[in-house]
């Protein structure tokens, strides 16, 4: 891949989450680009593997664990998992989703915090955005708000969310520990993480490492488990907990990852196994 800026790699992305926010408002259908078998955020990979299984996108979410979202930002998504199923969200607490996207996991996460609670979507994409608030409305919830940011300069203030989740989107960053750093300045003391994420395998060949198609389809850019958990110690966080969920490559899976910012400064959690 050629040399590119984060910049450069930011557009990369930004254009491809535009295309399929264009897509989605036009079709309101699964998938992207303009028919199911095509993707603007799984590149080459698609939402399928080789065998045909879906690793990617609306499929992902059973029945109840997209009650509250509509119809639409369900549709639209192409995360790798369902980090609302795992965030263990609370009556009144406020959740941040980062790359936000068509809204879905920004909806659940509203509908599961209640009205005293809020649920914040962050996303870089126009497109994104409007599709987001539409189905919002859509979906009749009002206790969310989507903001137009980049995930390494959250527009909150300090300790101000309980909760930090994303749907296969910090792998997408080309400054992940900027992200994590972020992540933990945000968050109130106590608060938790818990993410989708695309995992690389230690051994991923440089091929794909340095594939731009590979890059905005969630793979290439993608760390091992032992660098997450380095970037998530470096930032802070406690009690890191790494659990792949099932592969989206040969040379990938998809994981849950959860951390969490200790109550007292300098603090520190023992790590799950």
């Amino acid at each position: 891949m050629p040399e590119l800026t984060d910049a450069d790699l930011r557009e990369r992305v930004r254009a491809r989450y535009a295309a399929a926010a264009r897509s989605a408002e036009e079709t309101r259908a699964p998938g992207c680009c303009g028919d199911a078998g095509a993707t603007c955020c799984t590149g080459d990979v698609g939402l399928t593997d080789a065998q045909g299984v879906h690793v990617f996108g609306s499929a992902l979410y059973a029945d109840d664990a997209a009650s509250g979202a509509a119809e639409g930002a369900v549709a639209a998504s192409l995360g790798c998992g369902v980090p609302t199923a795992v965030a263990g969200l609370r009556e009144g607490e406020t959740v941040l989703d980062l790359g936000s996207g068509a809204g879905a996991d920004v909806l659940i996460s509203a509908g599961r915090v209640g009205p005293r609670g809020k649920a914040i979507g962050l996303d870089m994409t126009d497109e994104m955005l409007d599709l987001a608030r539409g189905n919002a409305s859509e979906a009749g919830v009002t206790n969310v708000e989507f903001r137009k940011g980049y995930i390494e300069e959250i527009p909150l203030p300090d300790a101000s969310v309980d909760v930090v989740i994303s749907n296969c989107v910090i792998n997408l960053s080309g400054d992940k520990s900027k992200v994590l750093r972020e992540v933990a300045r945000v968050l109130r003391p106590g608060g938790r993480f818990a993410v989708s994420d695309v995992i690389a395998d230690p051994d991923m060949d440089a091929t794909t490492r340095e594939g731009m198609r590979q890059w905005t389809g969630c793979i290439a850019g993608a760390l091992t488990a032992e660098q997450y958990e380095s970037y998530l110690d470096a930032a802070g966080l406690s009690g890191i907990e790494i659990r792949e969920t099932h592969r989206v490559h040969a040379q990938a899976g998809s994981a849950i990852i959860r951390a969490r910012k200790p109550r007292v400064a300098g603090g520190r959690e023992q790590r799950h196994e």
